[in-house]
């Protein structure tokens, strides 16, 4: 359980259709929403009306990562211009993107994020990570540099950052127009601050916001961004198949956080989770084979070497036959196996095996909302996550589903709030205040 008593949940947003691929061609939605800012507006109102604690906007500036030819790109148009309408649209929800510190430069990110943290009245969060792809450098003209590299400059950029940040003291801005003092000199102060990879003098222009500065997030499981979170992040956003798996991530965030000085309740780990919310099971099943098309059967050859047996594509539409079913063993190199190696034995079809998400980058639910309530509900009870974050399968009735079907099963059950208490993401979050670096960092 977190220090605030209740569950997070945040929502994943991305190109605008949803995280299924063939979102954009289901019926009653607009295939023009990838370029429509109106309609992002109108799905963070959604999940401002579920009272969502924040929406989260991924970024990765390289190429085109789907197959454009009949997929559309899962990335924003821009991540701050679009968190940039929603601020005006919205009043309460957290607003979160992704930059990068391997090709950005520490003073435009620092005066973009605080500037929507000033225009959101302090609901601004990046979610500052490492850039990994030789994809993305060559939009920049670069290589990828090494690990270490990459994380020595992310360790300077954020401090860097924080810096530029806490640059305009917090009682600096006066505006008082019968004195004719508009701001104390002396509490602006350049920084002049010169590591080995980024420097930059300072100060930013720029006040505090409502929550003094935007909130650190992280997304990552490895080692070095285990330090890198420990010592900077208030929320992770994790990807995990299992409770123990995901018990043990956020363990392991604790103790960084705490190695650094932090108190560890400090730093939130946030569980993915898509969904797929219907009136039943059968149902569910139905849409997602709908929307996954021929990509479903593409993810037929991988289903067998995570099970461990030989499968005939023409029997999809059957059960896998006892005699295979013996001879099946999950995976060891693939966490998800485990989950499809259990619904196989459940005398599903091959394509309804596939269409319970056993392949999808983190857990899915299909069915009616007291599944993903349930779902939730364990692992929030079981230590394994502070909250979720949700990826519905299309966005333009997807987040409405959750919001009407789940939510309410959750504030029943008193594990998720049933008003906003706060108006800024760090209240939201239950986050200590921090204006500049922290000190005990």
């Amino acid at each position: 359980m977190n220090a605030v008593g209740k569950m997070l949940i945040g929502l994943h947003l991305g190109n605008g259709y949803g995280s299924q691929s063939g979102a954009w061609r289901m019926p009653g939605v607009d295939p023009e929403s990838y370029t429509s800012f109106d309609i992002r507006v109108k799905q963070a109102q959604a999940a401002e009306r579920g009272k969502f604690q924040f929406i989260f906007l991924p970024d990765g500036p390289g190429a085109v990562m789907t197959d454009i030819e009949t997929e559309s790109p899962v990335f924003n148009l821009d991540v701050m211009m679009t968190l940039a309408a929603v601020a005006r649209e919205t009043q309460y929800i957290g607003l979160v993107a992704t930059g990068s510190t391997t090709f950005n430069e520490p003073f435009n990110l620092a005066r973009q994020f605080k500037a929507l943290d000033i225009m959101s009245h302090g609901r601004a969060g990046w979610n500052a990570i490492t850039s990994s792809g030789e994809d993305v450098a060559a939009n920049y003209g670069r290589r990828i540099p090494s690990s270490q590299d990459r994380y020595g400059r992310a360790h300077e950029a954020i401090q860097l950052i924080q810096s530029l940040w806490g640059s305009w003291g917090k009682d600096a801005w006066i505006h008082d127009q019968k004195s004719g003092q508009f701001a104390k000199k002396d509490q602006i102060l350049p920084i002049n601050l010169q590591g080995k990879y980024v420097g930059s003098r300072g100060p930013l222009y720029i006040p505090p916001s409502e929550q003094g500065q935007p909130i650190i997030f992280h997304a990552g499981g490895s080692p070095n961004a285990h330090q890198l979170a420990g010592r900077f992040a208030n929320v992770v956003i994790g990807a995990a198949f299992t409770i123990e798996e995901a018990r043990a991530q956020r363990n392991a965030f604790r103790a960084a956080a705490k190695s650094y000085g932090r108190d560890p309740d400090e730093i939130k780990y946030i569980a993915g989770l898509m969904t797929t919310i219907a009136k039943d099971k059968r149902t569910a099943l139905d849409r997602r084979i709908q929307l996954g098309g021929s990509s479903l059967i593409q993810k037929f050859e991988y289903l067998q070497k995570m099970l461990g047996i030989p499968l005939d594509l023409s029997l999809i539409n059957e059960p896998i036959s006892e005699s295979l079913l013996e001879n099946a063993r999950p995976s060891p190199y693939d966490p998800r196996s485990s989950n499809a190696f259990k619904i196989a034995r459940q005398g599903w079809s091959v394509l309804d095996i596939l269409a319970h998400g056993v392949i999808d980058y983190h857990p899915v639910i299909a069915g009616p909302g007291v599944e993903a309530a349930d779902h939730m509900q364990a692992w929030y009870e079981a230590g394994a996550a502070d909250g979720f974050w949700i990826s519905p399968d299309v966005n333009s009735d997807g987040i409405d589903a959750f919001v009407d079907q789940v939510v309410p099963l959750l504030q029943e059950r008193g594990l998720f709030h049933k008003e906003y208490e706060s108006k800024t993401l760090r209240g939201h979050l239950g986050v200590p205040d921090q204006y500049g670096i922290d000190p005990r960092v």
